[in-house]
């Protein structure tokens, strides 16, 4: 614990301080050392490949160098006992990457990935890892790193059984949320670091109650993976998916804080984006292009292009020679193929080889051996040529998905036995184009494409993807996640009662399998540190009328306020009242209303003199936010604006409004005029 006696206290204080100074001294010239690395690399002798890779290499270590942003250095320290085998006696403070004077030397700051680091979140007055005492460092709120800006420190004497709840982690947790999400590090709780710290290998999925820091984990996870696996990992590639940009500008600062820049952080449909979303579905027929059933229906249309009917014999000249297939083995080679299922484009390249080998073993009995100029001379003969077109035509995914929206006779062809006529009927476009050149493709349609794009040619896969708000995929978005991680593994991070998008999921055995990874496992998050108790509370009365099986959340935080407001006037005046009141307090303020009541609130707050902003505007005080985007923010003192209106705008309202009650990490105040929903 922290010393009693001022005097010691204030001596360990200031030898911290010089400590610190030490480290930002070390890191200056790290990133200068980086630099003159770059200089030195570019003068090297070597070939011109091995220069360029040598030059990207240290070009792009000065350019991680520079970016690291500024902060505190280090957020705590470990004092190994005596006898606590290779680290007997050892301390190291641990930040969020490793500093050195020198690579020979002992690091003055230790990653808090490094393996060494784990006792720092792991070790217990049951279980002390060989720690004799544990130190958290306190750092004035907003510092840029400055020593001054130690404020003091808290001890845990691990060793003699001492256990306490930190102050310190505490109130870090409890500062106010104003800008971008903060990376966790100083304060990652053991069951968070058991997720933070699994294997490569391995595919998890995390169902995270409301402020159980379920995002936080995942980019954490891949920080810890991009440090513990730096060559697989970056060869492979990581990706980041969120829901939409305001989530991902929100969450953009974690990373770097840990030192890793660089990683793909994107969107499904900007992954998938084939084309401009130009078109608008019905609801009928959004949920049925997001269902698992077009899978097979997408599949029979492309193959049906695929056919042996009317195949004659092909005949190749070759020189004063002509070489001929029969038309029954170019019949049993365009089936064997089929019979492989190979993707569409490769299959097509297959009945071609093996077309031009039948030739070529005619040619081999007839004259022997023959060179490659001739196989590519042969391969790329007329007749040749055209057969495969006829057999196994080249297609354009927008071509299947156009004919099959289009025209109804072959939606019926491809969709038999899968959707009714009714079904049919909804997926067809009302004013088809006149070719797919012309066409408006919605939201929707680019999931079918991008199906179809699979299906020609596997899609370039990446070595890990962390996947945020998942419970929010369809079946068919979580197939095409699945073909962009065929080989590497996943970090799935959701709530089932966070799902608001009508083909939300009810289960993860159903999600996981429509990902490829039916094997992950399934880990709970339920402890919350960000949502006070009473908003937890309020809701799990909410949870109780939805529609999933999941474990209801708690809170560690005795803290936090609750207010419900029945405005007996304009609900507008209500909430103008509530946010003035906000604004008496510290912190961030977001006021969350049916995405139709936006505008008439926001209009209200500013006739009231109350600057607004909207929420991908970080940093504002007072942010206006429709409930459909506020999935995955949160704000210190959120106004819910009439429930009921919410809970009425969408299908699955109910979950929407869960999704808007969790979003406050201090103070909810909600402002009704009609009954509540809960």
């Amino acid at each position: 614990m922290t010393s009693a006696d001022p005097a010691p206290l204030t001596d360990s204080l200031l030898q911290e301080r010089a400590h610190h100074d030490r480290c930002r001294a070390a890191l200056a010239a790290m990133v200068d050392g980086a630099q003159e690395q770059v200089v030195v690399g570019e003068d090297v002798s070597a070939s011109g490949a091995d220069a360029e890779v040598l030059g990207h290499h240290l070009r792009s270590q000065a350019k991680h160098m520079r970016e690291l942003p500024e902060g505190p250095l280090f957020f705590g320290r470990l004092d190994h006992a005596e006898g606590a085998g290779e680290h007997a006696g050892q301390s190291y403070h641990i930040g969020r990457l490793r500093i050195s004077e020198r690579p020979t030397l002992p690091p003055l700051v230790v990653d808090w990935r490094a393996p060494v680091s784990r006792a720092f979140y792991q070790a217990g007055a049951r279980d002390p890892q060989g720690v004799a005492n544990r130190r958290r460092f306190g750092w004035a709120p907003g510092s840029k790193g400055d020593s001054a800006d130690l404020t003091g420190f808290e001890d845990e004497h691990l060793a003699q059984g001492e256990s306490r709840v930190s102050d310190i982690v505490a109130r870090e947790i409890e500062r106010p949320r104003v800008g971008p999400m903060r990376d966790i590090a100083a304060t990652i709780q053991p069951e968070q670091d058991d997720l933070v710290r699994g294997d490569l290998g391995q595919s998890v999925c995390v169902q995270g109650a409301p402020g159980t820091g379920k995002t936080a984990v995942g980019l954490h996870r891949a920080a810890y993976l991009l440090y513990t696996h730096p060559q697989r990992v970056r060869r492979g590639g990581l990706l980041i998916l969120g829901p939409n940009r305001t989530f991902l500008s929100y969450i953009s600062e974690v990373l770097p804080a840990l030192g890793e820049t660089g990683v793909r952080q994107s969107t499904l449909e900007e992954e998938i984006a084939r084309h401009p979303v130009k078109a608008v579905d019905s609801g009928a027929a959004a949920a049925l292009k997001h269902d698992a059933r077009m899978a097979e229906v997408l599949r029979r249309a492309l193959y049906a292009r695929v056919s042996n009917v009317g195949v004659e014999a092909v005949e190749i000249p070759d020189g004063s020679y002509r070489w001929r297939v029969p038309a029954g083995e170019l019949v049993r080679i365009v089936e064997g193929v089929r019979a492989e299922e190979p993707p569409y484009g490769t299959g097509r390249e297959r009945v071609r080889s093996r077309v031009v080998r039948a030739v070529q073993l005619q040619a081999e009995r007839r004259a022997g051996p023959q060179t490659g100029a001739w196989v590519q001379r042969i391969s790329r003969a007329r007749a040749i040529t055209a057969y495969v077109d006829a057999v196994w035509p080249r297609v354009r995914p927008e071509e299947v998905v156009a004919q099959l929206l289009c025209e109804p006779d072959a939606l019926s062809t491809a969709a038999d036995g899968l959707l009714d006529a009714d079904e049919q009927r909804a997926l067809l476009w009302d004013k088809p184009p006149r070719s797919w050149k012309s066409a408006r493709w919605s939201a929707a349609d680019l999931v079918l494409l991008d199906e179809v794009a699979g299906l020609v040619e596997h899609p370039e896969g990446y070595g890990h993807v962390v996947v945020d708000e998942a419970q929010d995929l369809s079946p068919m978005e979580c197939r095409a996640i699945a073909r962009r991680v065929p080989f590497g593994s996943l970090t799935v991070l959701g709530d089932l009662a966070q799902g608001t998008a009508p083909w939300a999921a009810r289960s993860w055995e159903t999600s996981l399998r429509h990902l490829g990874k039916p094997e992950a496992v399934v880990v709970p998050l339920t402890t919350g540190f960000r949502v006070p108790a009473a908003v937890v509370t309020l809701a799990n009365r909410l949870l109780e009328r939805l529609d999933v099986d999941v474990p209801p959340g708690r809170s560690l935080r005795g803290d936090g306020e609750l207010r419900v407001r029945a405005a007996t006037g304009e609900v507008t005046a209500e909430v103008v009242d509530a946010v003035r009141d906000a604004l008496r307090g510290e912190g961030s303020v977001g006021v969350v209303a049916a995405d139709a009541d936006v505008e008439r609130v926001r209009a209200a707050l500013e006739a009231g003199g109350v600057p607004t902003a909207g929420p991908e505007e970080l940093g504002a005080r007072v942010t206006v936010v429709p409930a459909s985007v506020v999935k995955g923010l949160e704000y210190d003192h959120v106004v819910a604006v009439e429930p009921a209106a919410i809970a009425e705008a969408e299908p699955r309202g109910l979950h929407r409004l869960y999704v808007v009650l969790t979003r406050a990490v201090s103070r909810l105040e909600v402002v009704h005029g009609r009954p509540l929903p809960f």
